[in-house]
C-alpha cells in the first residue's frame, strides 16, 4: 500500500507551497481545499444540501457557494459551522478516498488536511503526519497580503485552529517555514528521501 502522509498546519503557514515542492519531486497530492471548492462550485455535490440548510442567500447567482458570506456566518455561529462541516466533511473524505487510487504509481501520497486533528476519518487514512509550521506573525502577514481578510479575522481563524504547541506534539515530521525558499526546499528534499525509502 502506498504511504499516505497527512500534511497540516495553520492558515498562512505555507501548506500549498510545500505541497507544490513535493509534487515536483513526484509525490501524489490530494488537496482537501480543492475538493471542497469543487463540491461548492455551481452544480457541486454539496450545493443542494447547503441551500436546503442555509437558504438561497448563501448561494450566488451563478449557483456556487457565497464563500465570503458563509465565512462570516460560521465564524460567528458555532452551530452553523457544525452544520456546514456535517455536509462537507463526509463528501470530502469520500472524494479523497477515491483519489488515492489515482496515485498508485506515486512513491507516496500527501493529503493536505488543514483540520487534520479534528478529522478522525483522515487520521485513519494517513500513516504519518507532517506539520508546516511558522510564527503567528508570519501567518497573519501572509494571509493579509494575499487576501481580503483583515488582521482581526486572521487572528480569529488562528484562535479556532488547533494550538501550535499542541500541533507540534501530535506530528511525526515538521517543516519550519520562517526562512527563505532555499531552506524550505532543503527540508522538503530531506523528507522526500525519507518517505521514498520508507515504502
Amino acid at each position: 500500500m502506498t504511504l499516505c502522509i497527512g500534511l497540516t498546519g495553520g492558515i498562512g503557514c505555507g501548506k500549498s507551497t510545500v505541497s507544490d515542492m513535493f509534487a515536483k519531486l513526484g509525490a501524489g497530492i490530494i488537496d482537501t481545499d480543492v475538493i471542497a471548492h469543487n463540491l461548492t462550485k455551481a452544480d457541486g455535490a454539496a450545493i443542494q444540501a447547503i441551500r436546503s440548510t442555509f437558504g438561497n442567500e448563501y448561494i450566488k447567482n451563478d449557483g456556487s457557494l457565497d464563500r465570503d458570506k458563509m465565512r462570516g456566518l460560521i465564524f460567528s455561529d458555532a452551530t452553523a459551522k457544525r452544520q456546514l462541516e456535517n455536509i462537507l466533511h463526509p463528501l470530502i473524505l469520500e472524494n479523497a478516498r477515491g483519489k488515492i487510487k489515482e496515485f498508485n504509481s506515486a512513491p507516496y501520497i500527501i493529503i493536505i488536511v488543514p483540520l487534520l486533528f479534528q478529522s478522525p476519518g483522515f487520521q485513519k487514512m494517513v500513516q504519518r503526519v507532517l506539520l508546516v509550521d511558522c510564527a503567528k506573525e508570519k501567518q497573519v502577514s501572509r494571509v493579509v497580503g494575499r487576501s481580503k481578510i483583515s488582521e482581526a479575522e486572521v487572528y480569529s481563524i488562528i484562535d479556532q485552529q488547533t494550538p501550535r504547541a499542541e500541533l507540534l506534539k501530535l506530528t511525526d515530521d515538521v517543516i519550519h517555514n520562517d526562512a527563505d525558499m532555499d531552506v524550505l526546499a532543503e527540508q522538503v528534499s530531506v523528507l522526500h528521501k525519507r518517505y521514498v525509502n520508507s515504502n
